[in-house]
């Protein structure tokens, strides 16, 4: 198992969209090279003051390749490193090589296995394990102050681990999210085209009765109708059959929709005063769009009822135009926390995404406070998608 688990660790990928440069690098270049020249004009004991200067800068500049080459950096940085002890044992007795501004060094110690491979992570992490060895091994301090430092240096790797880990975490289980909202669509589309093949297959069953008398070419037609869609449904139901959980058979009720929204901001004990408003052309949505607006106003209408304090009113407007419909969900509370998207919002956006729509939500500007959710969806893909029946 254990060798399982660092064959594991030596083929774990980088971790997907690391930046190469934010603002907060080029603020630590400035605040290093700041401490840089303030610790080399007030410091006395300093040995070899221009070397010291300048192996300090070459320290503070590596952390801006930090994320795109960890294990670079980190070589780099503890190789020059492991020369002070070698420098001290030349420079004169009790005058320390280095400035303390080198500390530095301890930003790469934790971008190396936040942002590194898992071979980066193993050949990096024995580079700073055998350099630290080094610099306790030779320093004279006593042996508990030396495991004191030794740790101090792994600190931020282990810092760095577990911010990995819950990002990573995070973004699994916001695939996971994504994935049951793509089973979910599935599944409406699924049963509303299941709904109508069916149809297609009895009104083709009943024309075969109706049609003995008919010319024999009407029968024939009806028959290639039935088959069709037999195989069509079974096909259909065979490939759909993947999406769902073991155990879960197709739901004989249509998804919920726009005539439903009524009842659902009916809210219990009337905490919070639901203003609905529809417009345009919505009964005739494709069934995808109508259950899509439906769960949108839904996730929306839950959120504000959960995190919304001292909300008293949520304004929702339905409305259908020639070509889109738009949603929007508007409370008057306020929010606690960071405001961050849950996961109901992760899978409503991913379900937009999937019908060719687009789905907003944060907090007001300006004046305009509570948390704003607004959603478009197209009508339908695309008409030019749209195919005739083939004429015989």
């Amino acid at each position: 198992m254990l060798r399982d688990d660092l064959r594991t660790l030596w083929t774990e990928p980088r971790p997907p969209g690391a930046p190469a440069r934010v603002w907060r690098d080029w603020a630590l270049l400035a605040a290093g090279l700041a401490g840089v020249v303030l610790e080399a004009t007030l410091r006395e004991n300093v040995a070899w003051r221009p070397v010291a200067v300048v192996f300090a800068v070459w320290l503070c500049l590596l952390p801006l390749w930090r994320r795109t080459r960890p294990l670079a950096v980190v070589t780099l940085a503890f190789g020059s490193v492991a020369l002070l002890p070698v420098a001290s044992l030349v420079a004169a007795p009790g005058a320390p090589v280095g400035l303390y501004t080198g500390a530095v060094v301890l930003v790469l110690v934790y971008a190396l296995p936040r942002w590194g491979s898992g071979r980066e992570i193993v050949l990096g992490g024995a580079v700073i394990l055998a350099v630290g060895t080094l610099c306790v091994a030779v320093d004279g301090t006593p042996v508990v102050e030396k495991v004191v430092g030794l740790v101090f240096l792994l600190v931020p790797g282990v810092i760095g681990a577990a911010v990995r880990f819950r990002v990573t975490a995070r973004d699994r289980q916001l695939d996971q999210v994504r994935s049951r909202e793509r089973e979910q669509l599935a599944r409406e589309l699924h049963d509303t085209v299941a709904h109508h093949v069916s149809a297609m297959v009895i009104i083709a069953q009943a024309g075969r009765v109706l049609a003995g008398t008919d010319p024999s070419a009407a029968v024939e037609a009806l028959e290639g109708v039935e088959e069709e869609g037999a195989r069509t449904l079974e096909e259909m139901r065979a490939m759909v059959a993947a999406l769902r959980d073991r155990g879960v058979g197709a739901e004989l009720a249509p998804p919920a929709g726009v005539a439903d929204l009524e009842r659902l901001v009916r809210t219990p004990g009337g905490r919070l005063r639901v203003d609905l408003g529809l417009d345009g052309e919505l009964g005739a949505l494709p069934p995808a769009v109508d259950a899509a607006v439906y769960r949108i106003v839904q996730e929306s209408v839950t959120n504000a009822l959960r995190h919304a304090v001292d909300a008293t009113e949520l304004v929702v407007r339905v409305a259908a135009e020639r070509h889109t419909v738009r949603v929007s969900v508007r409370d008057d509370g306020r929010r606690t926390g960071r405001g961050r998207d849950g996961y109901g919002l992760t899978g409503l956006r991913e379900r937009a995404t999937l019908l060719g729509g687009t789905l907003r939500a944060g907090p007001g500007t300006g004046t305009d406070r509570g948390w704003h959710v607004e959603a478009e969806l197209p009508r339908a893909r695309s008409e030019s998608g749209v195919h005739s029946r083939p004429r015989r």
